[in-house]
């Protein structure tokens, strides 16, 4: 068993508030003797056997883990990925594999919750489905076992948007303040406090983290000394803690990050040998067809080339055209060979997209000038998805260069590709991880390129 005594700062403050100043003091400890738990199991007639002693003002401190056991949230799964998938409400950020999403429980944290940490090989973990629900059983439980009046608290593991290590936090309470609202009072100056809520379930997941430990097989513990930390069965859950979508300043980003993402794009000439994730290519190619096109077309398509050998029969022939080209203007073989070698950045690069232009829904005038004008309008429209789909795959953390030498042999792209002859090849765009980061940019100032009228 361990066991940490500690003297909390508020409670001495509520004691003092009585006119009792004597030290306070709160212990924290963690029972031996809880077995391992399986689907079905009545964990709160199994906590009683370990800590009979519960007495009345305790808070019980129980590791979510094993309430999904009880709960038979344990789901067999080769793949964790398609269960964060199906856990998944809102992806909030991604970075490479890691995902920090809402899942079904309003939560926001790493992998929706799906743990794949202590339980069996070929199985994950998913978090209670009801956590308030569950700690509310639980305490009933304990008071039909024990007689005692206890508040209960579920914990998991989560990291902190600002603040680098994890921590035990609340993610369901029955019976116990989970907030613990100071505004309107002062502080030891007089100064008034105005915005002070203090998340008091997160803090007693915390301290139960200390003695509990990760490994150590001891998913519960007791805080006894803090009886004002519980309330009546009326009380709020977890669900209380969660920042609504109103007030979560963060939830959708600022102008400030739309500004950051868009300059992020760089092109990047030298890759690692690292392979690219299809997936976020997909995905930026997602952000890439979100863009403005004329009559409510949609005159992107973008070819990805995953196989080596793909890419490999798609550059040689570019280059034999571009080296015929060369030598019809009359360029020297030193010269041809110096100009073929800026082809590299594509030869070097681990995957190729070549996105294309399709003029379905374009519209013909008969008029030269006028159908000039429609092509352009769709050509912009796929300059558009180009620079969506560049800044969406460094969003990705994956470098990338747009390289214009498949518009100039369109023909020799369609054939090698079995291409529609209706797809206009607009380039390329090598993706890769950077090998380096990009130099610093000088900052362009806007006023020169802005003409007012």
């Amino acid at each position: 068993m361990t066991d940490v005594t500690a003297a909390p700062a508020r409670a001495e403050e509520r004691a003092g508030a009585g006119g009792d100043r004597g030290a306070v003091a709160y212990r924290v400890w963690a029972p031996d003797g809880l077995p391992e738990v399986a689907a079905g199991d009545d964990l709160a007639a199994l906590i009683a056997l370990a800590v009979p002693d519960l007495a009345d003002g305790d808070v019980l401190l129980v590791t979510s883990k094993i309430v999904s056991k009880a709960e038979g949230r344990v789901l067999a799964a080769a793949d964790r990925e398609d269960a964060i998938d199906a856990e998944t409400v809102r992806v909030v950020a991604r970075r490479g594999t890691l995902r920090i999403v809402e899942n079904r429980q309003g939560l926001v944290m790493a992998a929706a919750g799906v743990d794949a940490s202590n339980t069996p090989a070929g199985t994950v973990l998913l978090l209670p489905e009801d956590p308030d629900a569950s700690a509310r059983r639980i305490r009933a439980g304990l008071r039909e076992a024990l007689g005692v009046d206890v508040g209960v608290v579920v914990t998991d593991t989560s990291g902190r948007p600002w603040r680098s290590g994890l921590t035990d936090v609340a993610i369901g309470a029955a019976g116990v303040r989970v907030l613990d609202d100071l505004r309107g009072g002062t502080d030891a100056y007089g100064n008034p406090l105005s915005a002070t809520v203090v998340a008091t379930a997160d803090e007693l997941a915390a301290a139960g983290d200390l003695v509990k430990g990760k490994a150590a097989g001891r998913p519960v513990a007791v805080v006894r000394g803090l009886p004002h930390v519980v309330a009546g069965d009326g009380e709020p859950g977890a669900r209380a803690l969660v920042r609504g979508a109103a007030d979560d300043m963060f939830r959708l980003g600022t102008s400030e990050a739309v500004r950051e993402a868009v300059t992020l794009r760089r092109t990047v000439r030298e890759f690692t040998d690292a392979p690219v994730d299809p997936g976020a290519v997909r995905r930026a190619v997602a952000a890439a067809v979100t863009a403005p096109a004329p009559h409510h077309t949609t005159p992107w398509r973008f070819v990805l080339l995953e196989s080596a050998g793909a890419r490999l029969r798609l550059l040689d022939a570019m280059r034999e055209a571009w080296i015929a080209d060369l030598r019809r203007d009359g360029k020297s073989e030193e010269s041809v060979a110096r100009r073929v070698r800026r082809g590299d950045v594509l030869r070097n690069a681990p995957y190729l997209a070549v996105p294309c232009l399709v003029m379905d829904g374009a519209h013909h005038y008969g008029d030269p000038r006028r159908d000039a004008a429609e092509r352009e309008m769709f050509v912009v429209a796929a300059g558009a998805g180009v620079q969506n789909f560049l800044v969406a795959l460094a969003g990705e953390r994956l470098g990338s260069a747009w390289v214009s030498s498949t518009m100039f042999c369109r023909d020799v792209v369609r054939e090698v590709l079995g291409l529609p002859g209706d797809w206009d090849p607009m380039g390329a765009v090598a993706i890769g991880h950077p090998a380096s980061a990009p130099k610093e940019r000088p900052a362009r100032a806007a006023e020169t390129f802005i003409a007012v009228r």
